[in-house]
Order: C-alpha cells, then structure tokens, then sequence
C-alpha cells in the first residue's frame, strides 16, 4: 500500500544526485563547525550531533543554550539563525555582511573560512 506517494517522495530525495550533494553538503558544515568549536573551546565532535550542533552554536555565539529551541519554531528559527550568525561572525571578528552571506546563507563556506582561516574566537 503507497502512502499517496510519499514513500516515492522520500526514495527521490533521499537516492541519487540529490542525496549525495546534500550529503556532500553536510560534510562540508560539519567539518567547518568542527573546526569553528575546537577554536571556541568545545569538543569538534559536538559538530556531527545534529541537534547538539544547533545548542553549542548558540552558545558559542554568546547566548544561552535554550534559545536553541527556537529553532523548532517557523518563523523565529529564520530570525534566530540570523541573529546566530551576526553574533557568531561579531565573536570571530567578522563584519555584517560576512555574517549574512557566509554564515546565514552559505554557511558550507562561511563556517570553513571561520574554521580554517586565522580569525580568532572572542568570548567578549
């Protein structure tokens, strides 16, 4: 019995072309955030949990860890990930736009660049 063809729906996400660039794409973000916790102090491994991932990030952006929560919510979780990213961006001495294009909307390169160039992380 199909499920009104949701199972064909996950067989083509999750198969093929698709799946490995999102896989290809996963790799890269947690490998970079790797790198951007072992900086902040946390353990890298952290960086492959995915929701402890979310906890640890907003940490290292200098806000509690609850507020990770709100990224369970539609609307505040874009609001949320904008404001990690300026904050994440400010502790590692980078500017706004950095911030919105590297961190927010391509954090597969913005967490690398983060991770493995010679920015530093702030506590302050």
């Amino acid at each position: 019995m199909d499920n009104n063809g949701i199972s064909d729906l996950y067989a083509s996400i999750f198969s093929g072309t698709t799946g490995l660039i999102a896989l290809v794409f996963y790799i890269l973000v947690a490998v970079g955030l790797w790198k951007v916790f072992t900086k902040a102090g946390y353990p890298g491994i952290l960086a492959i949990i995915p929701i402890v991932n979310l906890i640890f990030l907003v940490k290292i952006a200098g806000m509690s860890g609850w507020f990770a929560l709100l990224y369970l919510i539609p609307i505040a979780n874009l609001v949320l990930a904008i404001i990690v990213a300026f904050k994440l961006g400010a502790r590692f001495g980078k500017g706004g736009v950095f911030s919105f294009f590297l961190l927010f909307l391509f954090p597969y390169i913005g967490y690398l660049i983060l991770g493995f160039g010679d920015s530093r992380y702030s506590k302050a």
